[in-house]
């Protein structure tokens, strides 16, 4: 078959050559946004009077068929016509005829190529804040449930000091916020136009690059043809963006994953995001949380295969850089499925409080308490915390809490202690009376919350 290109080449490639330097496998993806970047392509030629209105026409007409039968999933695609763009082109030409060949005047595959991401990678990034939004309400909704609930919080995975629950999920609101935030910021790059930049340096054609941006909603051109088509940062600042929230992801999954086993029994996920054992009757797998972990890793080689494949490119475009598109499409398909996961589990979770009030009653975490309550009646805090450090190594050799201690043994290690010490031992007290703002006490967690809510509306 002869190739749109193949002017002056006298050989044909074998197909396994064809196969091997072809794209369409992976970049028929963006059909629809290489349709519609060719129609507001083809109004401006006609605006600018660089094609008859009559051929203009015909194509618009012709484009607007592929458009239906796109959306229909009705196109059948060739690997001999390598990308999305030469396909369509031939698809536009069987459809209508010679004058289908006009369309691709003063325009280049390079800057029609970065058109179809920056359009694509819009329209799906802020898909994935609507996604992010969503899984931040659902973190919402069970802190304000549980903004009393008390349970061990943790340093170095060793219990250090009562928490509210409410408090500890929030942590990852204020998580997914910056993600959002980063994902709303990198839309100003995203949100740029580089058609007709050409292949390398513009194009002799009388075009109007600024109307072709409008059509196609883009708030910008680029003003550098070789930056036009040879930029991938936008694109590598999303695999960055994403690579941060799912580390986010990963490290809420591994949470899920220790609350929900036998030894901390603090949550029990829904079924519908759970799974059985082919042997143990009995098991409960948090599979999904786990998978969400897992696929961490492929988002982290996405960024790190991008930022290799470019880093020795010269000006301006290159063959390599048709390896852009398969981490991203992966990045996007992993976010827009791992985050509605996520939004699922925490929204459908059953949080046993029961589990939870005996895990913060039979610990040292208010040791703390103890330290700070010598140090506010005026004892230095470094021998309030070796005052209580002891109290605790004596707890531990006759099998006590602080809070069992018989007052008496109290007032052996400081007679500045009185029987008040019980109430400030309490967990719930210790955690409502940290009260400085951001922290865990109650009203600072509704704060929070309120907080919140304006954020995401």
């Amino acid at each position: 078959m002869t190739k749109l290109w193949g002017g002056r080449f006298q050989k044909t490639a074998e197909q396994w050559v064809d196969e091997f330097g072809a794209s369409i496998s992976f970049d028929q993806k963006l059909v629809l946004e290489d349709l519609q970047g060719s129609m507001a392509h083809v109004q401006m030629l006609s605006s600018c009077k660089i094609l008859p209105q009559q051929d203009a026409d015909l194509i618009l007409s012709g484009l607007q068929t592929l458009q239906k039968k796109a959306e229909n999933r009705e196109l059948e695609y060739s690997v001999s016509n390598e990308d999305i763009h030469l396909n369509l082109e031939k698809l536009l030409i069987d459809e209508i005829g010679p004058v289908g060949g006009k369309l691709h005047t003063g325009r280049s595959r390079n800057d029609q190529v970065a058109t179809d991401m920056h359009l694509y990678l819009k329209n799906r990034v802020t898909e994935i804040i609507e996604l992010i939004e969503a899984f931040q309400s659902a973190i919402v909704e069970q802190a304000e449930t549980h903004v009393e609930t008390v349970v061990p919080g943790y340093t170095h995975l060793q219990r250090a000091q009562p928490i509210s629950f409410g408090h500890h999920l929030m942590t990852y609101f204020w998580m997914l916020q910056r993600d959002k935030e980063r994902m709303q910021e990198s839309l100003k790059r995203i949100d740029v136009s580089p058609l007709g930049a050409g292949a390398m340096s513009g194009t002799s054609f009388p075009i109007d690059r600024e109307l072709s941006a409008e059509l196609l909603g883009f708030s910008g051109v680029y003003q550098n043809s070789l930056d036009a088509v040879s930029d991938r940062d936008f694109i590598l600042e999303f695999l960055s963006n994403s690579s941060m929230l799912m580390m986010h992801l990963s490290r809420f999954a591994e949470e899920i994953i220790l609350w929900s086993s036998e030894e901390f029994r603090f949550i029990e996920l829904d079924d519908t995001f759970s799974t059985g054992s082919s042997i143990m009757p009995q098991k409960k797998n948090p599979d999904m949380a786990e998978l969400v972990r897992g696929k961490t890793g492929r988002v982290y080689g996405n960024l790190f295969g991008l930022l290799t494949t470019l880093k020795g490119l010269p000006l301006a475009y290159n063959k390599d850089m048709q390896e852009d598109k398969e981490g991203m499409f992966d990045t996007v398909h992993t976010l827009m499925g791992s985050l509605p996961i996520f939004e699922g589990m925490i929204r459908t979770m059953n949080v046993n409080t029961a589990s939870m009030e005996k895990a913060v009653n039979s610990d040292f975490s208010n040791a703390t308490e103890l330290a700070d309550y010598l140090a506010a009646k005026g004892m230095p805090f470094r021998e309030a915390h070796d005052v209580t450090g002891k109290l605790v190594f004596t707890c531990i050799q006759r099998g006590y809490y602080l809070k069992d201690l018989p007052l008496e043994d109290l007032q052996a290690a400081s007679p500045l202690i009185e029987d008040d010490i019980y109430e400030t031992l309490l967990p719930q007290t210790a955690v409502k009376r940290r009260n400085s703002l951001g922290g865990t006490g109650f009203d600072q967690v509704h704060h929070q919350l309120g907080l919140a809510k304006k954020l995401i509306g």
